[in-house]
């Protein structure tokens, strides 16, 4: 495989897979363009050596073909701010002969954004025919999109069969992921602690399974935590919880105990009368919830109990929020995770931070730049973590 960083891209045409896929509001304007940001210094290097970029991404789901609502028409303007002023040149589908003329006519130091790849149905089924079509559009392959790594889709993994291994490769932004994520998964650092939220446990068993090979400790919180209480005997009131999965979550507390791993549930709650923004709301520990009440966010001794345990570890993996942090009454217990993990990267943890909400608390918190690093692939995260190998990062690898 070839190494990004030492490849001269001078007089070739550099076809890279990027995820662009970012929100976009009703007026159809960028509003977080972290993933196009963290494409930015690929992009540059292969402008800078003399080569011109052909970039090809999905943008949502769309349905039924094209729509103008899933066109990555809107990023032009954006992309070629982010590149300096750049021309960006759009063609409006990404395969056809309008894309083939525009690529062809590309000079060196011009960029070329192609129209959703997922306006085909091609992409998702990983059709190879579609795939060869793609790879004509230029001469060395990038992948530089973690984010969807774990699709074995055709711009991400069919697509390289059709270069030489000299003339296919990670991006910076793919080899910073998977350097990053392997840094974590093979460390020997210890105390080791992952910090696992979000709504469902069953989201998140095979991480759990997995990591209780590799950690000393794991703090869960979010809804999931409720399952494993319950699992424990504690009484939860109306608060979250997969009831199919309490034989599941008695599983992993006696796997971890087993291998001397320290679950870590809150001890208590900010519980809510009901789901909303404007609810009553009061604490409660977290194992005698009233009935008619639900835990919304982790409590005051939680968010002590478990900076206690981010402050000595040296190696920490944050995947999943707290609580329901998009409301501010609930947002306390993700906050403060944010600032316990910072604070712990300052004394010299090593801190990943993966998974759309995780990432999206830390932004909007201010502690993005004082972790050490924010994964942009959610899923993709999470299944290389998993064990799982990823069928982007396997396609460039191949012999």
């Amino acid at each position: 495989m070839t190494k990004f960083s030492e490849y001269n891209f001078k007089g070739r045409k550099a076809l890279v897979r990027v995820d662009f896929n970012v929100p976009l509001n009703e007026k159809l304007e960028i509003t977080d363009d972290t993933r196009m940001r963290a494409s930015v210094p690929t992009i540059k290097k292969i402008l800078n050596d003399g080569g011109s970029v052909i970039l090809m991404s999905h943008l949502g789901r769309p349905k039924d073909g094209p729509s103008d609502k899933y066109s990555l028409k809107h990023l032009v303007k954006h992309l070629a701010e982010l590149l300096g002023g750049t021309t960006v040149l759009f063609a409006n589908d990404c395969i056809g002969e309008q894309a083939f003329l525009t690529a062809g006519m590309l000079k060196p130091g011009e960029v070329l954004l192609l129209e959703n790849l997922r306006f085909h149905k091609e992409e998702e089924k990983g059709d190879e025919g579609f795939a060869k079509k793609l790879s004509g559009l230029g001469d060395v392959y990038v992948n530089d999109a973690f984010g969807t790594a774990h699709r074995a889709h055709a711009s991400t993994a069919v697509i390289a069969k059709f270069f030489s291994p000299e003339r296919r490769m990670f991006g910076l932004l793919m080899e910073a992921e998977v350097k990053s994520a392997e840094k974590v998964l093979h460390s020997s650092a210890r105390p080791f602690t992952a910090i696992i939220g979000g709504a469902k446990v069953s989201d998140k068993i095979l991480i759990i399974q997995n990591l209780l090979e590799k950690v000393t400790d794991i703090i869960i919180g979010g809804g999931m935590a409720y399952t494993f209480l319950k699992a424990a005997g504690g009484h939860i009131g109306n608060s979250l919880c997969e009831v199919d999965r309490i034989g599941t979550a008695n599983e992993l507390i006696e796997k971890a105990a087993a291998k001397n791993v320290m679950i870590h549930l809150p001890s208590d709650s900010v519980i809510a009368d009901k789901f909303d923004a404007d609810a009553n709301t009061s604490t409660a520990p977290s194992n005698n919830i009233p009935e008619g009440w639900m835990g919304l966010d982790i409590g005051a001794n939680a968010i002590e109990q478990f900076t206690n345990v981010i402050h000595k570890s040296k190696i920490i993996l944050w995947n999943g929020p707290m609580g329901v942090f998009e409301m501010e009454k609930f947002q306390h217990g993700t906050k403060a995770i944010a600032k316990a993990v910072a604070e712990a990267t300052s004394k010299g943890a090593f801190s990943l931070v993966g998974g759309g909400d995780s990432v999206a608390a830390v932004n909007q918190f201010g502690y993005a730049d004082k972790v050490s690093y924010v994964s942009t692939g959610g899923g993709a995260m999470l299944e290389y973590f998993e064990g799982m190998e990823l069928p982007g990062i396997a396609a460039i690898n191949q012999k």
